[in-house]
């Protein structure tokens, strides 16, 4: 079997790599359900009060960052689409942010043109070509990385923390024979990332290897570019939900999302040490289902559970005075949003 075969029956028979619009089948029925029993086809974005239409529709990252306590937030800069060269060099020297950095665009979603930039030439030519509002932050080099889902009812002083997911970055291992690419086309999930890897050229594809040494082709965490989600929910304990508990209350208008954060250990997760590279709203999800081998039923059962969760949150703060938004504005951000799923 030649390997455009061999991509094509793993995306077939693995359904974490089906289009995210097919597994969302049921929860568009749902969420029409609950739009014409509330009258409002954007009742989702009464969850976050405290957050543009929730975090379901072009939500700024800066805006919801700067909401935590500074503790959990990595030194971050924003800059609007037209900003000069000299003034992005200068605002990155104000904060201390040094190479390397990510840099996002303010709006988008699973990585759509998140990078990290090595040198100021990469940076440049990086906003030279992506045309749009950007935060830019340090790089967080720190072992674990996590995605952590917690929601609370309006009329409850304790939350949930509901799901967990472990982020296991693409790497290839050596085995003193075989070059990177070689390696590359050995594993199902990798072989997925091989033409953008060629095609970004960042990685001498023709080095072999040592025997047993780790090599890490994709720092940034993110499905679609061949990260493993490692279904980590038995980490959640009473000491993990008081620490998120403890975070969560302290924002302003925030009932239901994923914080996706890094930290050294777990025990330092425990601790409530850890760095927020971002936090998402209404448009999260229980990422652990997308762990490999994780059941397609099971997987839907989770995420039209959240969306009952969050129907629940978005009706208690409606009746406590939080409107819906309009099918009109609720459209024309749709239509300002990329709103990238994909």
């Amino acid at each position: 079997m030649n390997s455009k075969l061999t991509i094509f029956w793993v995306r077939l028979t693995n359904w974490e790599y089906w289009p995210w619009q097919i597994v969302y089948i049921p929860v568009f029925i749902y969420w029409l359900w609950c739009g014409l029993k509330t009258r409002a086809i954007f009742w989702i974005s009464a969850v976050n009060p405290g957050f543009e239409y929730g975090g379901i529709i072009g939500a700024s990252k800066f805006k919801i960052l700067s909401k935590l306590p500074a503790k959990y937030i990595p030194k971050s800069v924003f800059f609007e689409s037209n900003v000069s060269w000299q003034e992005i060099k200068s605002r990155l020297s104000e904060n201390g942010i040094n190479f390397p950095l990510i840099i996002k665009p303010d709006i988008g979603e699973r990585g759509f043109h998140v990078a990290l930039i090595n040198t100021p030439e990469e940076l440049e030519s990086y906003t030279q070509k992506v045309k749009e509002d950007h935060l830019v932050q340090e790089y967080l080099d720190m072992p674990v990385e996590l995605g952590i889902f917690y929601y609370r009812l309006p009329n409850q002083n304790r939350g949930k923390v509901s799901s967990v997911v472990r982020k296991r970055m693409l790497m290839v291992v050596g085995d003193g024979e075989s070059t990177i690419l070689q390696l590359l086309k050995k594993n199902a999930r990798s072989m997925q990332q091989v033409n953008r890897i060629v095609q970004e050229g960042r990685i001498n594809l023709e080095k072999v290897l040592p025997e047993h040494h780790e090599l890490l082709i994709e720092p940034i965490g993110n499905h679609i570019r061949g990260t493993a989600f490692i279904d980590a929910n038995y980490l959640i304990n009473d000491q993990l939900v008081n620490v998120m508990d403890n975070l969560a209350q302290k924002i302003n208008g925030f009932y239901y999302g994923r914080f996706d954060l890094r930290c050294d250990s777990i025990s330092d997760l425990y601790e409530g040490k850890f760095k927020v590279m971002e936090l998402n709203g209404a448009a999260s999800e229980p990422a652990h289902i997308y762990s490999p081998n994780y059941p397609l039923f099971k997987g839907l059962r989770e995420l039209i559970k959240h969306w009952q969760v969050l129907y629940k949150i978005s009706i208690i703060n409606h009746h406590n005075g939080v409107e819906y938004m309009s099918f009109r504005t609720g459209w024309e951000a749709l239509n300002k949003s990329r709103f990238t799923r994909s």
